[in-house]
């Protein structure tokens, strides 16, 4: 699991975990120059593209037959099975059998790839969605060959069945071309450690890019016996983020919310993180200052705060009744130290008072317990 040091203000004290296998160091240093702290770990790998049987598989159905309808989805997905081909030496006869066929590209990306390999789409959607090119398509379909260029794929898991479904029902002979193809983790041990941080709602939020990989994420919990508090914690304090609708597919099976973009990019996906996630999470105002509690970190007055594990406790449990007196007993119930007792929760409320800088930020309530001064 890699974690990042932050530059920025907007997402200061705020701690976003990635999953992402593919561009995962560029979207950290977009979320980074927002302040934000990063914690990654890939949830699949790519299997390399020229290795790749099932991509070659469906290649060489292309080359056997011409199909009636070409569908691309990505930008990198249409590439990259172009550059496989040309690996293979295919390229040539793949764009002339590629030239006599009817071409719909989804989106901006893929339709950019496809004029450089010397293609032109007949017709792209306004929305990016594979829900207007259903709308766009016959309803019959019945002796059509549609090769379908995926955007990702496990060996159990199709990115998009819905999509290939109707298709298949409208009676077409589909050939889904699954251009880089995902596995599980390089590192299985990194993406566990990071799974137990989302689970234990210690990141204020989840950044996912590729629905594999949020399949992944929850079909790994289960093995893991944490799904239940994955998906607690994701329904709760720990926010979803999803770069487009696909994406949230595994997590609406799940009955767990998401927030997208208007536009399935990652530049767009950091932005809507560095503007929704401080307004979800307001910080509090007391006695007189500005104060941030975020799931691994105290900010006060902008400024981030070094906080111990116990501190932190503590403040969690204060800061979920904001001016109300928290009591001694439940103070110490909190506090991750075993054996603790009474006298331990004023020695750790005088050590978090020193850490926060401005000790009127708690109060004490004589013989009741401890509140945050809230104005």
């Amino acid at each position: 699991m890699t974690a990042s040091t932050t530059q920025g203000t907007g997402l200061t004290g705020f701690t976003v975990a990635i999953t992402a296998a593919r561009r995962a160091d560029e979207f950290a240093m977009l979320l980074q120059r927002r302040g934000a702290q990063t914690l990654s770990a890939p949830a699949m790998s790519i299997i390399p593209l020229a290795d790749d049987v099932a991509l070659r598989a469906a290649t060489d159905d292309v080359l056997a037959t011409a199909p009636d309808l070409l569908i691309a989805t990505t930008g990198i997905g249409f590439r990259g099975w172009v550059e496989a081909a040309d690996e293979w030496g295919l390229a040539p006869a793949l764009m002339e059998q590629l030239g006599k066929t009817r071409v719909i590209s989804r989106g901006p990306k893929a339709t950019g790839a496809l004029r450089a390999a010397g293609l032109r789409e007949e017709w792209s959607p306004e929305s990016e969605s594979t829900v207007e090119v259903l709308e766009h398509l016959p309803k019959d379909l019945t002796g059509q060959r549609v090769a379908v260029q995926l955007h990702g794929a496990t060996e159990d898991w199709d990115p998009n069945p819905g999509f290939l479904a109707e298709l298949r029902r409208r009676g077409a002979t589909v050939i889904g071309v699954p251009v880089y193809r995902w596995t599980g983790p390089a590192d299985q041990a990194r993406f566990d450690a990071l799974l137990a941080e989302i689970a234990a709602a210690r990141v204020d939020a989840v950044a996912l890019t590729s629905a594999p990989a949020v399949a992944a994420m929850l079909e790994r919990a289960k093995e893991l016996g944490s799904h239940g508090d994955l998906v607690d914690a994701l329904r709760g304090p720990v926010i979803c983020y999803c770069v487009g609708p696909v994406t949230a597919g595994p997590l609406d099976s799940a009955g767990v919310p998401s927030i997208a973009p208007e536009r399935m990019r990652l530049g767009a996906l950091a932005r809507l993180i560095g503007d929704d996630l401080p307004r979800r999470r307001p910080e509090l105002s007391i006695a007189g200052h500005r104060v941030g509690v975020r799931a691994g970190d105290v900010v006060v007055d902008g400024e981030v705060r070094d906080v111990s594990p116990s501190g932190l406790a503590l403040m969690h449990a204060l800061a979920t009744r904001p001016g109300e007196v928290v009591t001694r007993g439940d103070l110490l119930r909190v506090l991750p130290v075993a054996g603790a007792d009474a006298h331990a929760v004023e020695v750790a409320i005088g050590r978090l008072r020193s850490a926060l800088g401005p000790r009127e930020l708690i109060a004490t309530v004589v013989k009741r317990g401890y509140r945050l001064a809230v104005d």
